[in-house]
């Protein structure tokens, strides 16, 4: 199967697509935050390197980055295609990766921007509740995804909060900031023909059409 990078801004659905797709298609589903924790796990000289960058709260630079991509991507939960989350974030990582892959002799696969109205955003965003004991989210303006009782999670009974910066005024500044960072990307992928934009309002649909574009480049997926 083709190898997905998922592009989207916060709230838009990227998380959700990618478990739909991970748990029909086998793909694994890499979010860069994930391949770093991971990676400080093992006891070498690279994990410990990580790991010692993340306790002390110091940015991770790119050589680093890749080094932890490249481990990943060639393990063998890979093997039958894998999603990238959450990265490449700039240019600079964009045009890495395609030398990583080149080196690697792996095929970039696609990209999908995700797509979503502003309005319905703002109330994934702002409506959305996580459960303090297992990290259930659920959304108080969706009914399919509200608490049977509110602020209580119908899974353990937790108590449901709201994050702090899930608020209209920093929503927008994650979105202005999210597509002066991530239009050059686009962009990017856009020239190298290999990006399809998808619109994200409803998840099952999403994934159809998904599905249809893999299945248009030959993707024998079932």
């Amino acid at each position: 199967m083709k190898n997905l990078i998922l592009l989207a801004v916060q709230g838009a659905g990227k998380g959700t697509l990618a478990k739909k797709l991970k748990d029909k298609y086998g793909y694994a589903h890499i979010s860069m935050g994930d391949i770093l924790r991971e990676r400080a796990s093992v006891d070498d000289e690279l994990g410990n390197k990580i790991k010692n960058m993340i306790d002390n709260g110091i940015f991770v630079p790119n050589d680093v980055i890749f080094e932890a991509i490249e481990y990943k991507i060639n393990g063998p939960e890979c093997v039958n295609g894998y999603i990238l989350d959450g990265f490449p974030r700039n240019i600079e990582q964009a045009q890495g990766y395609d030398e990583l892959l080149k080196k690697l002799n792996k095929d970039i696969g696609i990209v999908i921007n995700l797509v979503l109205p502003e309005e319905m955003l703002t109330q994934r965003i702002i409506g959305r509740r996580m459960c303090r004991d297992c990290g259930t989210i659920y959304n108080i303006y969706n009914e399919a995804m509200k608490p049977k009782v509110d602020g209580v999670c119908d899974k353990c009974g937790g108590e449901l909060y709201q994050r702090d910066d899930d608020n209209e005024e920093a929503m927008k500044t994650r979105i202005e900031t999210y597509y002066k960072v991530t239009a050059p990307i686009i962009d990017y992928y856009k020239d190298k023909g290999i990006l399809y934009e998808v619109e994200s309002i409803d998840v099952d649909k999403t994934l159809v059409d998904v599905e249809n574009i893999l299945k248009s480049l030959g993707d024998k997926i079932d």
